[in-house]
Parts: structure tokens; sequence; C-alpha cells
């Protein structure tokens, strides 16, 4: 959880909320809807003026831990009407709440602690429940530690030559031997993985992610927060990089597994240079065939172009 203590930055961004309402109010926001607000994930400035709106607009903000976002919303000078705990514990029993006042026609707004709602947080179960009940659902897009990372490791959207994209593998299984089977298929998985992790876990799953030898990972550690740091190096590097300074293993990491290189294509055949090598020693026939089955090619075809080398060196020869 992000501690933010009062300083002048935090102060100005009370200004933001007038700039919110200028530039978001004159948007409709229906009643009776759950938005999905993203709230910054380190650095207070990096929530949207829409989001910003809307936490003031709403009837009740669902959060998975109230003290937390009070805090939050503090910093931007936002008094909640009402504050609901909704995590990983109670969050099917908490939609209950949130339907009930969606059904009554109220504005509710959700934010995990930090981040996307939903993605590694709680949420889906939330918006699964209140889809189901036919209310709707709107998001408030904003920071997410999966995009930030992936925006700056190079590793998705054609960096490759081709446009394989990507896959959220998020936290890894905390027991070893699952955690083991979890990166051994990661192996197999041509595509870049975003992996998410905490501190204390950091290193045994660098440990299990060396076994990826050469493969590029792009640590990203405490992103948009003051210590910040990013580095790319191969998988089998990553327990030595991040026992080289205790500081590197401190934070929340997003990691992006980098695409795994494409395996080399076979080189082409020339069936023509094939033919004529096999010519040399066989009969035409025989050459044609195997040269037929090597390439894939046409045995009559080849056994034609054949006989039209035959013919052209017997020709060159009585020259």
């Amino acid at each position: 959880m992000t501690a933010f203590t009062p300083s002048l930055a935090a102060r100005a961004l009370h200004a933001a909320l007038p700039a919110a309402q200028a530039a978001a109010g004159a948007q409709h926001y229906p009643k009776g809807a759950l938005y999905m607000a993203a709230t910054p994930i380190g650095n207070l400035a990096d929530i949207s003026l829409r989001a910003l709106h809307v936490l003031a607009l709403a009837d009740a903000i669902a959060c998975e831990d109230t003290r937390h976002t009070r805090q939050l919303l503090g910093a931007y000078g936002v008094e909640p009407r009402a504050l609901l705990a909704v995590h990983q514990h109670n969050e099917a029993e908490g939609a209950q709440a949130v339907i009930a006042r969606l059904a009554r026609g109220e504005r509710v707004a959700f934010v995990s602690d930090a981040g996307t709602p939903a993605v590694s947080d709680p949420g889906a179960r939330l918006a699964a429940a209140v889809r189901a009940a036919g209310h709707a659902i709107v998001p408030l897009p904003g920071a997410s530690s999966v995009t930030a990372a992936l925006s700056v490791a190079g590793a998705a959207g054609g960096a490759q030559g081709d446009d394989r994209g990507f896959v959220f593998a998020g936290f890894m299984p905390g027991k070893a031997a699952a955690r083991r089977e979890a990166i051994e298929a990661l192996a197999a998985e041509p595509r870049a993985v975003v992996l998410l992790e905490a501190p204390h876990r950091i290193q045994a799953l660098a440990g299990d992610l060396a076994v990826l030898g050469a493969r590029a990972v792009t640590v990203a550690r405490e992103l948009t927060k003051q210590f910040e740091q990013i580095a790319t190096l191969p998988a089998q590097e990553l327990p030595a990089w991040l026992a080289a300074d205790a500081q590197r293993q401190r934070g929340e990491f997003a990691l992006v597994l980098h695409p795994a290189p494409h395996a080399r294509a076979p080189r082409a055949i020339d069936e023509e240079r094939l033919l004529c090598l096999l010519m040399d020693e066989l009969p035409l026939k025989t050459a044609a065939r195997l040269a037929a089955e090597a390439t894939g090619g046409s045995r009559n075809a080849l056994y034609a172009r054949g006989l039209e080398i035959r013919q052209a060196k017997e020709k060159a020869a009585w020259r």
C-alpha cells in the first residue's frame, strides 16, 4: 500500500478537482452504473481528470481498503459520500451491496489500492455480478503497471518484426514446485509475457526464470515512483543482478519476458541444383524422384526439367 505524505505537490493536487469538473463535467454519467476507476500506481499526478470527476460525483465508492482510499481521495480534496469495503475476501457479498445501490439509481465507483481494477486486483467478480444483474459498467482507464512495463520493454506490438502480442500471467504460484511448472510452460510461449511479483518473492522468481537462459527479461521496479528502476537483461543473469544491490530487491515488480526468438527457418533447397547433383550420379528417373522427395516438388516437373538440362548439355558438348 502506497503511503501518501502531505507535501506541497500533494496540496497542489487539490487544484486538479475544479479542472476535472470543468474538463469532464459536460459528459453524461448515467445513474445506476458502476464506474471502474483506475488510480495511480505510485505517482499521484497519474490520475485522469475523468476519474477524479467521477470519484467526486459518485454516491458511493467501493474500494479494496477504505483507509487507503480515504487517504488517496484526500490528496485530491475529494470527500466521499460513502465508502464500501469490497476486497478479495468479501467480493461476492460486497457485490450485492453495490448492486443494491445501483438498483436505487446510485452511481458507484470502484477502485483497487492502485492501478486498474480487476487486473490482479479485486473487481472482476464485482463486474461480473453487476453485469449479470443488468446494470451498466463504465471503464475509467488510467494507470496500470502491466501496460507501463510493456511500453518501455519494446517486447510486444510488432517490435520483433511481427505482431504476436502479449500474455498477462500476473503472479506466479507461491509454492516452489508449482511456480517452476508454470515457468516451464512459459518457456514454450512465443509471445511476450507480463509477470507481477512482490519484493519478498522476487529472488525466488528470478532463480526459477534463470532456466530460460538468454531470453530477455525487462524488470520494472517501483514504476512511476521516486526510485523507479528499469533494466533489460538475459533471464539467466537476473538472480545476480538482484543480488548485486539490495535496493534492487525492494518495491513492487512488473517483469516482461520478451518473446521467444523465432526458430530459424530451414534453408530452402534449390530444386534444380539438387536435381543436377543427383543426375551426375544417378539415372534421371531416380534423380527426379529423390529430388521431389527432398523438396516437395513435382516429380514429373523435375523429370521434364532434367530432360531439358541433359539435352542442353548434350548440345553444348557437340559444339
